[in-house]
């Protein structure tokens, strides 16, 4: 319709409902880890050669000095003030030292420009020492940088495709020396919760106990805490604790979590668990829509009049239309399914949802924690 605007917002909700215990079941191995066992960060200082013309640029100091210093452990002598840096980039390089891993082995590492170079694309990292937070070498990584991208053209017609100054090297790094963890002969181990929780933990505790407790004997496993599980190490176990790990890894329990509902605004999605409830609480809303109308009116003046100019005088109209809103009451300890079902029946759009909610929140009506992302 000519001289009409009308904006519609639309958005896309999302509503997870949890299945019944037999589906919720976790394998412990999956959010809990043994205390200890854990990866390491590694970081170095390298240089990246065989670049073209992206490099540092000479006010690089850092990059300068790097060149002159692995050109005079090679036994030439250079002035870092001769040396020129084009084909040259400082780079920090990262990677992730994993647990139990031997040396010989190859880890990923990446690789990120430390000063202005413009792309690491066709360069080779050369041998650059990881450490870790003790300071010691873990790694060493070598290899041609790989990006996930291009970059072609000139000073004033470029066209680039991702980031240009981070690679990855795969299988770049090779392992010098290992974390040691002593398993064997440990008389008690610990778990650790990838998400604390006091009846996640408690469930954990029994799960174990029911398994791998002997009949009559005193229970193995203690909850310290939200977040650990002391585990008291059997006799028969003591030359075997890989083999009462690999027990414990494969019990299933359900954990368990504060209820929540998660909003994003941005998106309109929703996500809510099944124990959501709400207390007794009334809603109402209601949309208001907007039209203008432009209509242009034209005066002329009379037929051979002397003087007169032709005028365009614009009228704008505006409409305001507010939709009957509907009053719902929701009884008290209501179930997700229902708050969702009533809501529906309002009519309310995903991003309508989003603002209901945050009022029933605000009055106090909604028992669960409301999270906007």
């Amino acid at each position: 319709m000519s001289g009409r605007f009308k904006v519609f917002f639309t958005a896309l909700s999302l509503a997870i409902f949890l299945l019944p215990l037999s589906a919720n079941a976790a394998r412990i191995k999956d959010i809990a880890f043994i205390e200890g066992v854990r990866p390491n960060q590694l970081v170095g200082y390298g240089l990246v050669v065989g670049l073209n013309g992206t490099g540092d640029k000479s006010s690089a100091v850092y990059t300068t000095q790097s060149i002159a210093n692995m050109l005079n452990r090679m036994g030439m002598k250079f002035d870092p003030k001769d040396i020129k840096v084009k084909n040259t980039a400082a780079v920090l390089v990262t990677a992730e030292l994993p647990a139990f891993i031997k040396p010989g082995s190859r880890i990923d590492v990446l690789v990120s420009s430390l000063g202005d170079a413009t792309s690491l694309q066709g360069g080779t990292l050369i041998s650059t020492p990881l450490k870790g937070p003790d300071n010691s070498v873990y790694a060493v990584g070598q290899g041609a940088v790989a990006l996930a991208g291009f970059s072609a053209g000139t000073a004033s017609a470029n066209v680039s495709k991702n980031h240009q100054t981070a690679g990855k090297i795969p299988n770049g790094a090779l392992i010098e020396k290992e974390v040691s963890v002593a398993l064997f002969g440990k008389e008690e181990l610990s778990l650790s919760l990838r998400s604390p929780d006091f009846t996640t933990a408690e469930r954990l505790a029994g799960a174990i106990n029911s398994s791998l407790a002997n009949e009559g004997a005193p229970p193995i496993a203690f909850p310290v805490d939200a977040g650990k599980v002391r585990i008291s190490v059997p006799p028969d176990y003591r030359n075997g604790v890989v083999r009462l790990i690999s027990k414990i890894e494969g019990l299933d329990i359900k954990p368990d979590a504060i209820t929540k509902v998660v909003i994003n605004e941005r998106t309109g999605t929703v996500v809510m668990g099944e124990n959501v409830r709400l207390s007794a609480v009334a809603i109402s809303h209601g949309d208001i829509s907007i039209e203008i109308k432009t209509q242009y009116y034209i005066s002329q003046p009379a037929p051979f009049a002397q003087k007169g100019d032709t005028v365009v005088q614009p009228v704008e109209e505006t409409k305001v239309q507010e939709e009957r809103s509907r009053l719902i009451m929701l009884p008290e300890s209501v179930t997700l399914g229902e708050v969702v079902r009533a809501l529906n029946l309002v009519g309310v759009t995903p991003r309508d949802l989003v603002a209901i909610l945050q009022a029933i929140k605000a009055a106090g009506a909604l028992q669960a924690e409301l999270e906007i992302i």
